[in-house]
């Protein structure tokens, strides 16, 4: 089941929005209404993301990306089709309902971190909790233990302008998990960081998300943040979702000649990891009992991915961490996405061969 859904959602400003929106499904371009002073900011948008998921939305400015994202909250109401968050649908909600969601269930983590600088580092993660109305000595437990989660024990006591700018921006992700809502909605959350920092906050999220299992709504114009980050990943392009899918499926399979364009220069090696190309398999030992072959994490790089199967003749293991098999890796995949012509026999004995 969906945690969150969007249906064919449009949102256009402009003082004729249902016309437009007409038109619009009728086939007329986005640039036709502006010569009526309509700006259609969404057009057609459909997705959905599953509990448990980092489902990311990119595209350049003016694509849309934050306007979907704020009627993912109902701050924005579309214009026309549904959000739906665990099946109900925020239009529907009256006002009282629809704040009691926002600050129980979905939280935001914003751009430019949006700290109290009069309070401190513990009472800004503790901010949502104290709008729900919990009572003190909770809501600093809860928010202690958050900020413990983003790597800051022992910065509770210290204001936001002590705190380099990665650290403070931690502070807002410890606040949103601080209130343990359903749905975190992050706004080009990284992108006011600088490139290190920036990495290191993903991997914070990455690791955080390894344990928590949140569904993350993540806005960004980075391609190589949206293939490292992304479940799924919403390719927006002026107010329209022009492809859908993983991170293989859009560097391998670009929808049209934009993504092409956008996918040419990734360092596939750096971006897709073992979990994203492996082949699922239900053999509890692909290369048989005591094999002794290498095997490699989900979350191996491509590129030491490639210096394994390198090293072997035979599809590559992929196993979790409790040591089960998660799936396989035959070199013919790597081939087709690093472009490698050299191709060598995958047997191993008495096992697997170049199709499994």
């Amino acid at each position: 089941m969906s945690r969150l859904q969007a249906e064919h959602v449009f949102k256009v400003f402009g003082s004729r929005p249902d016309e437009a929106v007409r038109r619009l499904k009728e086939g007329a371009e986005r640039d036709a209404l502006r010569a009526d002073g309509t700006t259609a900011a969404v057009i057609d948008a459909s997705f959905s993301v599953a509990p448990g998921e980092i489902f990311v939305v990119m595209g350049l400015s003016g694509s849309g990306k934050s306007t979907l994202l704020r009627m993912l909250n109902g701050l924005l109401t579309p214009t026309a089709g549904r959000v739906l968050f665990d099946g109900q649908d925020l239009a529907a909600l009256d006002e009282r309902e629809l704040r009691r969601v926002r600050s129980t269930r979905i939280s935001m983590v914003f751009q430019h971190f949006a700290l109290f600088p009069h309070r401190s580092v513990l009472e800004n993660a503790a901010y949502g909790l104290e709008v729900q109305g919990v009572p003190r000595a909770e809501r600093e437990e809860r928010a202690a233990e958050a900020l413990e989660l983003c790597g800051l024990a022992g910065w509770e006591r210290s204001w936001p302008d002590e705190l380099s700018g990665g650290m403070q921006q931690r502070v807002g992700l410890a606040r949103a998990l601080a209130t343990d809502a359903d749905l975190l909605l992050m706004d080009e959350s990284f992108s006011a960081l600088d490139p290190l920092i920036r990495r290191d906050m993903q991997d914070q999220l990455l690791e955080l998300q390894q344990r928590l299992r949140k569904t993350i709504v993540f806005i960004t114009h980075d391609l190589n943040e949206a293939m490292r980050l992304g479940d799924g990943i919403a390719v927006m392009r002026d107010g329209r979702i022009v492809q859908l899918g993983t991170a293989e499926d859009i560097l391998s399979r670009p929808a049209d000649d934009y993504v092409a364009s956008f996918v040419q220069d990734v360092d596939r090696s750096r971006v897709l990891t073992a979990r994203a190309v492996m082949t699922r398999t239900a053999e509890p030992e692909p290369h048989g009992p005591g094999c002794g072959c290498p095997t490699v994490a989900p979350d191996t790089p491509l590129g030491e991915l490639c210096a394994v199967s390198a090293r072997v003749p035979h599809p590559v293991v992929v196993r979790g961490a409790d040591g089960s098999v998660a799936g396989v890796v035959p070199r013919q995949r790597l081939v087709g996405l690093l472009g490698d012509e050299q191709r060598a026999p995958l047997t191993c004995a008495g096992a697997v061969t170049a199709g499994a």
